[in-house]
């Protein structure tokens, strides 16, 4: 094994290393910044593939002291006809954003023996959770809050623990049910921000709901990538995989042109509107 000192001695930066630092950063600014840093230094300089860096068993990973996390059910509704609604409504979706930086983070550290370019994609993804949450944290600043004032739910994590054994079961159920989520459910959000005239709330939902079809796109090339690899057929064990592990299909509506932009084909597609 080479050891350490040298290791970072040399041009680069030691990717699995820094994934795993930056995960275990807890304070959100911090966070971001490191993300940030990180997919720079990658892009200048190039990444040190250490692979004998050993992926610890996962955990919860590193998030500020705030928001409480609580039941899904114990999360306020979010009623945007007043001031605090719309924050609560900004906050949620900052606490989603957040999730993101530590989900993106553990795919590119915790699955090991795919191509460098796998790696590459998942740190990309966390460098543009970053992104979405500051700027979502701007907006609720501006709003007079900050993230941490409203609980959340912990259920994105919990996806991450679930899958946390094969990439093949990540790449599905995360980027593939919980990301495609959003791109359903946005175009809602900002209509009824527009109803009411949040239009700054509109502009960063707007800049995030374009930038989410990539990320679901990654998921589904690599989710593809693993099915060949296993020899599945990837529509059928998506559909599979939904049935055993989210207790059936999601209900639309469906952003369809979204989703097939981010690689749904037809077939699932029309699999996931009949509900089969």
């Amino acid at each position: 094994m080479e050891p350490k000192a040298i290791r970072q001695a040399r041009p680069g930066v030691a990717f699995f290393e820094t994934a795993e630092r930056c995960l275990a950063i807890r304070p959100a600014a911090e966070k971001c910044d490191a993300v940030l840093a990180f997919a720079r230094a990658v892009d200048r300089s190039g990444a040190i593939w250490d692979d004998d860096v050993v992926p610890q068993q996962i955990g919860s990973p590193g998030r500020p002291g705030r928001p409480e996390l609580v039941n899904p059910t114990q999360v306020p509704r979010r009623r945007l006809g007043s001031p605090e609604g719309r924050a609560a409504l900004v906050h949620a979706i900052a606490h989603i954003e957040f999730n993101a930086i530590n989900l993106a983070l553990d795919a590119a550290y915790r699955f090991r023996g795919l191509p460098r370019n796998y790696y590459l994609d998942w740190l990309s993804v966390a460098a543009d959770e970053a992104r979405h949450f500051r700027l979502l944290e701007a907006r609720l600043d501006a709003m007079g809050y900050a993230y941490g004032d409203f609980p959340a739910h912990n259920g994105l994590w919990e996806m991450a623990e679930k899958t946390a054994e094969r990439c093949l079961l990540r790449m599905a159920l995360v980027p593939r049910v919980l990301e495609a989520r959003g791109l359903d459910v946005t175009p809602g959000m900002i209509e009824r921000l527009q109803s009411v005239g949040d239009n700054d709330t509109v502009a960063a939902l707007e800049v995030i709901l374009a930038e989410e079809v990539r990320h679901v796109e990654i998921g589904t090339r690599w989710f593809r990538y693993c099915c060949d690899k296993e020899g599945l057929a990837p529509g059928e064990t998506f559909l599979d995989l939904l049935r055993r592990h989210c207790g059936g299909l999601p209900r639309g509506p469906f952003n369809t042109e979204a989703r097939r932009e981010a690689g749904f084909t037809k077939e699932e597609m029309a699999a996931l509107t009949a509900g089969l």
